[in-house]
């Protein structure tokens, strides 16, 4: 009896050491276990508190974009104030004298507002704008390639489309583009509201400008091309150019050519004459067959110290310069402008908004209105 008790005693050992070593491998476990829970918890806890972040910080950034957005329709709606105030002292008139033509430099906001005698409630310390005011009718504007001598008629103006090709040609480029680019202005307007809108001169009723005689197809409310230009040239309809980097969509136009073109082509949604008290001398000498740009550039020099005040005095302009003896007509050339393009600059804390406006200016009762705005955020 003794000799068996001590052959189960080692046993019994052996049960409890395997028993123990069993349990702490299940603790080393439950305590591996904890740590990945744990572990996995901060990764969630870290993932959502990030997301909430990152949330917070788009609705920080709306907010400030909001912010930037209305000083900048503030600045918009000062600009359309100083274009009225201007029509109303110098009627008739646009020269480059204005007070409009007097860009803003980069200004702090509450600087602006303590000048003008508004309250400075430590508001605007951190904004700052900036811009200026373009004459848009200094340009040769593409609209004006396509004219309605009639109801329901759409007709290529040929003494606009040669004024385009003497620009194109001055600027280095093909005078061809002139007919792909005005083929391409006619069909934009073919499903166009504006396409049959005539512009209303100081005078009085609106004025068709000079055009290629009309046919019987125009008669009956179709398209016609002035001579040499066939059926097969009309293309597709494409959308209406509503601004120069529209004429990507011509046929072998690059962006180096519109870049170079954008100083002096623009796209208004009526047909305009130029300003002669603001247009370049490229744009000048391209209106007046057989005028040089070094003459224009003449008459530009004497602009700069006596404006035009009626097409009288660019008429005599024209002849001091050296340029031949044309009867200007209203419809090209004008002394004063209804179309400005008015360039802000915005910086608001972060946020940073480059607002570019057409506004449009009614000669009769000089009261303007937006045309169209696009921002650059």
């Amino acid at each position: 009896m003794t000799m068996r008790a001590r052959s189960h005693r080692p046993l019994t050992i052996n049960r409890a050491a395997a028993r123990a070593h069993a349990r702490g491998r299940q603790r080393g476990a439950a305590i591996i276990t904890a740590l990945l829970v744990v572990a996995l918890s901060a990764i969630l806890v870290s993932g959502m508190l990030w997301r909430q972040q990152v949330q917070i910080r788009r609705i920080e950034n709306q907010r400030v974009i909001a912010q930037a957005q209305w000083v900048a329709r503030g600045a918009l709606d000062w600009t359309r104030m100083i274009l009225r105030s201007e029509g109303d002292t110098a009627p008739g008139i646009t020269y480059l004298g204005g007070i409009w033509g007097v860009p803003i430099a980069k200004t702090k906001l509450s600087d602006f507002l303590g000048r003008i005698g508004a309250p400075n409630d430590n508001g605007g310390e951190d904004t700052y704008l900036s811009g200026s005011i373009e004459d848009a009718q200094a340009k040769f504007n593409l609209r004006n390639l396509v004219s309605s001598p009639a109801p329901g008629v759409l007709q290529l103006n040929v003494t606009q489309l040669q004024a385009f090709q003497r620009l194109l040609t001055t600027l280095g480029y093909d005078g061809a583009f002139a007919k792909r680019v005005a083929l391409q202005v006619r069909a934009g307007l073919l499903h166009s509201a504006t396409r049959f809108q005539m512009p209303t001169l100081p005078g009085g009723a609106g004025t068709a400008p000079a055009t290629a005689p009309v046919t019987s197809d125009q008669q009956t409310g179709g398209f016609t091309d002035d001579p040499g230009m066939s059926g097969g040239d009309r293309g597709p309809a494409p959308l209406m150019m509503t601004s120069v980097d529209s004429l990507l969509d011509v046929d072998g136009v690059t962006p180096e050519m519109v870049a170079r073109l954008r100083p002096f082509v623009t796209v208004l949604p009526t047909t305009t004459p130029v300003n002669m008290n603001t247009a370049p001398a490229e744009v000048i000498a391209a209106l007046m067959p057989g005028m040089s740009v070094s003459s224009a550039q003449a008459l530009v020099s004497r602009r700069e110290t006596v404006f035009f005040r009626n097409v009288g005095d660019v008429q005599l302009a024209l002849r001091g310069a050296g340029a031949p003896n044309v009867t200007l007509d209203s419809s090209l050339v004008d002394v004063n402008s209804s179309y400005f393009i008015v360039h802000g600059r915005i910086q608001h804390e972060r946020a940073e908004v480059d607002r570019t406006s057409l506004v449009y200016r009614d000669p009769t009762t000089h009261s303007t209105r937006v045309v169209r705005i696009r921002d650059q955020l």
